[in-house]
């Protein structure tokens, strides 16, 4: 290899010259809004709230849907920006939507269990809506972990959901390559809540940053090129104001996350316990829409197809989306295409 200093010299200053104008770029940016789709709070306990998006036109179903995120992050990656939100384009294809909040925990809810979340805040969250629309049952969906507790929570209670969708949810906890089961069977749990109580959201980050560490200096590379444009400047600064939010995660429902479902991998051995009482997931007879993502580094694909074979519902159906994780809410074909088919199936199964 030749090593030419001219070259690096106009690299430099090319680069040099990027920046300068990504800053002016910056100051012209005045604030960095996400979750912009109106909506409005309806039902608060404790530090868990539930929102409903408002609408402007009658919804194609008369039942109403309640949106779970993970607990690990901020639901606002549903709602990133007008183009790129999963629940503004769920409410343009005619879904009535309502989003759980599950707030911030700190130390005072370190001793939260799964239950308080699932038995708890969920199922009074799914009761709320009930009365307030006088109907039996709401459709339910849930993303990634509250996937996983949404799908508990339709072993427990089928009686009171018309469908549940579940995204890039994992179920099997088995032994397979992805470094985060792996990490996850090793950690000393109880050390970690016995110590600090609630668990911090950047000590959670700092290990799924760890599964793709080339991610996070490319990404800085290719935001070089966007510097001169507010717009695509906006769209990384979203993303990173997203990551950035990190709440925590109460001690004992944590505990029992990674010990009975990472480490010795219960639900799907339907071995779990709740409240004392078995988790089966034959009981989980409400129709089932399974959605996971074909690149997917953070939830192995086997981990969430393996439900389908375990679970006593009839009509059940996957949609296998050709991206990443976090592709399958802000993804382009997740606004052309998935939305519209997830709303479709919804909306056929309301009546």
């Amino acid at each position: 290899m030749t090593f030419n200093p001219t070259s690096i010299l106009e690299e430099l200053n090319a680069n040099t010259l990027k920046l300068a104008k990504g800053y002016e770029t910056l100051q012209g940016i005045k604030s960095v809004e996400v979750a912009t789709t109106p909506k409005e709070l309806v039902w608060q306990r404790d530090k868990v709230k539930l929102y409903h998006y408002l609408r402007d036109t009658p919804a194609k179903s008369k039942i109403p849907v309640l949106v779970s995120f993970a607990m690990l992050n901020r639901h606002d990656v549903l709602d990133l920006q007008p183009d790129r939100s999963l629940m503004k384009k769920l409410i343009e294809e005619g879904l009535d939507i309502y989003i759980m909040d599950w707030g911030y925990p700190t130390q005072a809810d370190k001793y939260l269990t799964m239950e308080d979340y699932i038995d708890g805040y969920m199922n009074d969250a799914v009761d709320f809506i009930r009365r307030k629309h006088k109907i039996p049952k709401i459709h339910k969906q849930g993303i990634c972990q509250a996937g996983t507790y949404s799908m508990i929570y339709a072993s427990r209670y089928p009686g009171k959901l018309q469908t549940l969708t579940t995204y890039v949810a994992p179920f099997d906890f088995g032994d397979n390559d992805n470094m985060l089961y792996k990490w996850a069977k090793h950690i000393d749990v109880d050390a970690m809540v016995d110590n600090v109580g609630t668990i911090s959201g950047e000590m959670i980050d700092s290990a799924f940053s760890m599964l793709k560490p080339s991610m996070n200096i490319s990404k800085y590379i290719g935001v070089m090129d966007s510097l001169e444009d507010e717009e695509k400047l906006l769209n990384f600064l979203r993303m990173e104001h997203w990551k950035s939010d990190l709440p925590a995660i109460a001690g004992e429902m944590y505990r029992k996350y990674i010990k009975d479902l990472f480490r010795d991998n219960l639900l799907i051995k339907g071995k779990l316990e709740l409240g004392g009482k078995l988790v089966d997931l034959k009981n989980m007879t409400v129709p089932y829409l399974n959605i996971y993502a074909t690149s997917d580094n953070i939830i192995p694909n086997e981990s969430t197809k393996a439900v389908m074979n375990v679970i006593g519902s009839k009509d059940k159906q996957e949609i296998p989306f050709p991206g990443g994780h976090i592709g399958v809410f802000v993804g382009g074909k997740s606004q052309k295409e998935l939305a519209p088919a997830v709303a479709k199936w919804t909306v056929e199964r309301s009546k």
